[in-house]
């Protein structure tokens, strides 16, 4: 054998064995690939079965509202659109005017809509043929609204502005509702109580099953607020084509419900 064949015959083994170094690192890295995605998939499986526990608890509080809300609409129809506004603003202003000497705070009168349309007329059209043709539309006037919201912090005057305000000509009022200033402080307090209450239904079931209470796993909240009123109103003020001034109608309050209810997951040992 030459030289030359010897150095062939090298070469070549050469290149085998490097190819059979390059096969088993592929083979190891794809290895280690599916290991890895199969330690991803199956994160945790490997950890021990965690005893747990979950409770409900619920619990609620009681109080007389201490804020009424309304609202109330001026509504104007005038051949102008100045007329119907300056008709507008007479009755708005006027409303207004008297809620603020009677107690309401000014911070506590708001807007919250106002506009103008025109207003059209159609012809009657007596017609024996269809399609019907349409009249010309003709302008009939503008008409003005404002919405205004009002908050009264006396839910003990609410009647009486009512009656006021319509005394004045404001013929749309609606939305009379009792509402808490300070909600969140009763939202706490009765969520308090509905802890409690899961705490000691945890603590008796673990009593009964034999086992101690450990950390908590999980919490959440379902809380809710639930007005509890029964208001007479007077159809001649609320709503319902204004008053004549002469009576304030019976708005009692009542009380509102607020309750919180709670889901307690407990490790047990």
């Amino acid at each position: 054998m030459d030289t030359e064949t010897s150095r062939l015959m090298g070469d070549r083994k050469v290149r085998t064995a490097t190819l059979m170094v390059l096969g088993l690192l592929a083979l190891f890295l794809a290895v280690q690939a599916v290991a890895g995605v199969i330690g991803w998939r199956y994160i945790g499986d490997e950890s021990p079965v965690q005893n747990t526990i979950s409770l409900t608890g619920s619990g609620e509080v009681f109080a007389v509202p201490d804020i009424a809300t309304f609202s109330f609409s001026v509504i104007v129809e005038k051949p102008t659109a100045s007329a119907a506004q300056d008709e507008a603003a007479r009755l708005s202003n006027a409303a207004i005017e008297y809620l603020k000497e009677n107690g309401v705070e000014e911070n506590d009168i708001k807007t919250v809509g106002y506009n103008v349309y025109p207003r059209y007329e159609y012809p009657q059209i007596q017609c024996i043929t269809y399609p019907c043709p349409q009249g010309e539309r003709t302008l009939a006037g503008f008409e003005v609204s404002q919405n205004v919201q009002v908050k009264v912090r006396d839910t003990k005057i609410a009647g009486t502005l009512l009656s006021g305000i319509g005394e004045i000509g404001v013929e749309n009022i609606s939305g009379l509702s009792f509402t808490i200033d300070d909600e969140e402080t009763l939202q706490a307090e009765a969520r308090a109580k509905a802890i409690a209450d899961a705490r000691a239904k945890a603590k008796q079931l673990s009593d009964d099953l034999g086992v101690r209470l450990g950390r908590i796993v999980s919490f959440s909240e379902n809380n809710g607020y639930y007005p509890r009123y029964e208001a007479a109103y007077d159809s001649a003020v609320y709503g319902m084509g204004g008053a004549d001034g002469k009576v304030s109608p019976n708005i009692p309050t009542g009380e509102n419900r607020i309750s919180s209810e709670v889901y307690i997951t407990y490790e047990i040992r």
